[in-house]
């Protein structure tokens, strides 16, 4: 709570050791509590004011009593993670930073400096760094995949053992220079359009990166055309270890019902394999806000997910996300600590 970020522990882990494992835990989703959410609506139907006067902030109390499992969720225990990797394809120019910032930025993490220690402190989320061999980036996904079966596996079984059970809600966040890229070619792998239209400026390119990267996209593409259409060959050929780390964190949250608040593009792109393969895989994640990146409207759209909030954010770092957890905790407030009609002796609809 210092706002120091600190290296996750190894919570309760689903098997993600073989593609087999992961395909399974990706074909048995855990449901929501169906009686816990109908039990948040009885409350809900009875609380000081007219049905459906406090809106989303209603449906999101009912979001977390179903994944909860109790009528009256809470954010005791939450927890914001960063997953951070570098990216081989960075050679072509397609970021206008330099892979170094990857590193520099976990260690501002670690020391409290950057924007989401201040928004993780201020949401009162409890913040996780998981550092995933910045100093080793992937391979250039443009002539080979980024990274191999083994690699991958260990990256979201990483993911998965930043997630304990008694959490109350995870936000996930992400740093890793070159992957607006990446998660542009998943996007566009996983479910087809124009390159051009899933790219954007990133870290700030011009006109001329933004076109040197819808170039890389397609030639990845290209190289990948024949390989399988599944969730995890479309990662570990395109993808980053942060983002398979992310995949992994969100497919344990599932099995641990632990709801999840997502943050900007990469960190959303790191589950279009895996919708595109098992649409239920969202159904237990919010979609903190809609990044100024471009791609990510579209995205989102994909999931039919609505964001909380649109503050023309495109930092990454889970900013966005632990923004809106402020709101999870208006609904809960609203949710937890208003009267009933009887307890206020007030009159209920005729």
């Amino acid at each position: 709570r210092a706002g120091r970020a600190h290296h996750a522990g190894k919570g309760p882990m689903i098997r993600l050791d073989t593609i087999k494992a992961f395909d399974a835990a990706l074909d048995a989703l855990p449901e929501a509590d169906a009686a816990a959410r109908e039990a948040a609506a009885a409350r809900q139907a009875e609380l000081t004011k007219p049905a459906g006067s406090l809106g989303r902030l209603e449906e999101i109390a009912l979001f977390l009593a179903g994944w909860q499992g109790k009528a009256r969720p809470s954010l005791d225990n939450s927890r914001a993670v960063i997953f951070a990797g570098n990216h081989g394809v960075t050679r072509h120019g397609i970021s206008a930073f330099p892979s170094d910032v990857t590193v520099q930025m976990v260690a501002n993490f670690e020391a409290g400096g950057a924007a989401i220690n201040q928004l993780a402190r201020h949401a009162g989320l409890d913040l996780h760094v998981v550092a995933l061999d910045p100093d080793r980036p992937t391979a250039d996904f443009t002539v080979q995949p980024a990274m191999t079966e083994a690699e991958c596996l260990d990256a979201m079984m990483r993911g998965a053992a930043a997630v304990d059970a008694e959490l109350d809600l995870l936000v996930i966040g992400e740093m890793g220079i070159g992957n607006s890229t990446s998660a542009a070619a998943l996007c566009a792998r996983s479910f087809g359009g124009a390159v051009r239209d899933w790219v954007g400026p990133g870290t700030g390119l011009d006109a001329a990166g933004q076109a040197r990267k819808v170039a890389v996209v397609e030639q990845a593409l290209a190289t990948h055309a024949d390989a399988p259409l599944t969730a995890s060959e479309t990662l570990r050929r395109l993808g980053g270890r942060e983002i398979a780390a992310i995949a992994g964190a969100v497919l344990a949250a599932r099995h641990l019902r632990v709801p999840v608040m997502l943050d900007g593009f990469i960190a959303s792109a790191a589950l279009a394999p895996l919708v595109a393969q098992q649409p239920a895989i969202i159904d237990h994640c919010l979609a903190g806000h809609c990044s100024a990146e471009p791609g990510h409207r579209r995205l989102l759209h994909q999931f039919s997910l609505a964001p909380l909030l649109q503050l023309d954010m495109r930092l990454g770092e889970g900013s966005g996300a632990a923004v809106a957890v402020s709101i999870v905790r208006a609904a809960l407030a609203a949710h937890n600590g208003m009267a009933t009609f009887a307890e206020a002796s007030v009159s209920g609809r005729l």
